[in-house]
């Protein structure tokens, strides 16, 4: 499993054991955070293979992910289930989404100095090998993915267009579509 997913050890863990549900109703795993402050929320992002991803996916996932979550009992306390689309600008968590958005501006953070820096803005220009390349002023150049701590989409015109016209299609053909992107369940998970 990527860090990129799933960061810390207890991450890993709940990426484990939600994955499988998740997969089987035909939906992947973005991203999985456990984030704490005044309250523990589970914070678990999902999208379609074809990127279609609606609320009601989300709402039905909750559900699937809250009744397989009480059974496996991972996490002590009450906490927040938190099931989301990627959204417009969304985090790029997996190889292949680097392939998927090549051309669009990004933000990378690494883990280590590379040429003096860590952080580096830039057009995608795709995957070799296991290198994501990316197109800053210098030129392009190749990270490692393994080197990667952080990588998103920048908010751009280009985007967003996008994003309007792939909804526009979706509403053509019938599929629902709804601004909101996070189904929070509201019922806290107890030990």
């Amino acid at each position: 499993m990527s860090d990129l997913i799933a960061k810390a050890a207890i991450d890993v863990r709940l990426a484990e054991i939600v994955t499988p549900v998740i997969e089987d109703m035909g939906f992947e795993l973005v991203r999985l955070r456990l984030m704490s402050g005044k309250s523990l929320t589970l914070q678990v992002m999902c999208d379609r293979p074809d990127g279609n991803i609606n609320v009601d996916d989300c709402a039905d996932i909750s559900r699937a992910l809250s009744a397989t979550l009480d059974v496996e009992d991972p996490i002590e306390g009450e906490y927040a289930l938190e099931v989301s689309t990627p959204g417009i600008d969304r985090p790029l968590t997996r190889l292949k989404d680097f392939e998927t958005f090549d051309g669009y501006e990004v933000k990378l953070l690494t883990s280590e100095l590379i040429d003096g820096r860590k952080r580096f803005n830039g057009t995608l220009r795709g995957v070799e090998d296991n290198e994501v390349l990316v197109e800053i002023p210098e030129g392009v150049i190749g990270l490692d993915f393994d080197w990667l701590v952080e990588a998103k989409l920048l908010l751009t015109d280009e985007l967003i267009a996008e994003a309007l016209k792939a909804r526009k299609g979706a509403a053509a053909d019938g599929t629902e579509i709804d601004d909101i992107e996070t189904v929070d369940d509201t019922a806290t998970q107890e030990e």
